[in-house]
């Protein structure tokens, strides 16, 4: 089966009465979980954005707490676990601000992390790529949102 384009299923849906479309997002919730994570952004938390900022960084907190620390390959992998489920977060929220919030604060807690990342080139690189894509997304911004995260960004460099 072929997926339909996003245009297709939108003119489609207008057919649709609100009883039937919300018999459909219950059901669309009930096959993956990043469904219901999305349904449940959209429903409970993006109206306070600063609100899920802090629940994404305690989720970050939690994950970084749960990596192996034993070995480089296994806090690499870790560490990446937790940028992935960032990433996730952030994709939900599709917000510029949001996105550079949660890679700053996910950025200084590898500058804090024990044993230090600069043990490990992947680890590094990996940390390096990310204030890459910081920047790159700072300068998207507010003129006047721009100067405050340089400043953040310019305390991990």
């Amino acid at each position: 089966m072929k997926a339909a384009t996003v245009k297709e299923l939108k003119t489609e849906l207008t057919k649709y009465s609100q009883e039937d479309l919300v018999k459909i997002c219950l059901r669309l919730s009930r096959f993956k979980k990043e469904n219901k994570e999305l349904l449940t952004y959209l429903l409970y938390e993006s109206e306070n954005e600063h609100h899920y900022i802090e629940s994404v960084k305690r989720a970050i907190d939690a994950e970084l707490e749960q990596v192996n620390r034993k070995r480089i390959y296994l806090m690499k992998k870790g560490i990446r676990k937790t940028q992935k489920m960032a990433k996730k977060y952030i994709r939900y929220s599709q917000k510029k601000e949001t996105e550079v919030e949660i890679l700053l604060y996910f950025c200084q807690q590898l500058n804090a992390f024990q044993p230090s990342i600069k043990r490990s080139k992947l680890l590094q690189n990996l940390y390096t790529r990310q204030i890459e894509y910081i920047q790159r997304t700072i300068k998207k911004l507010h003129e006047d949102l721009q100067y405050d995260y340089e400043l953040e960004l310019e305390k991990l460099k």
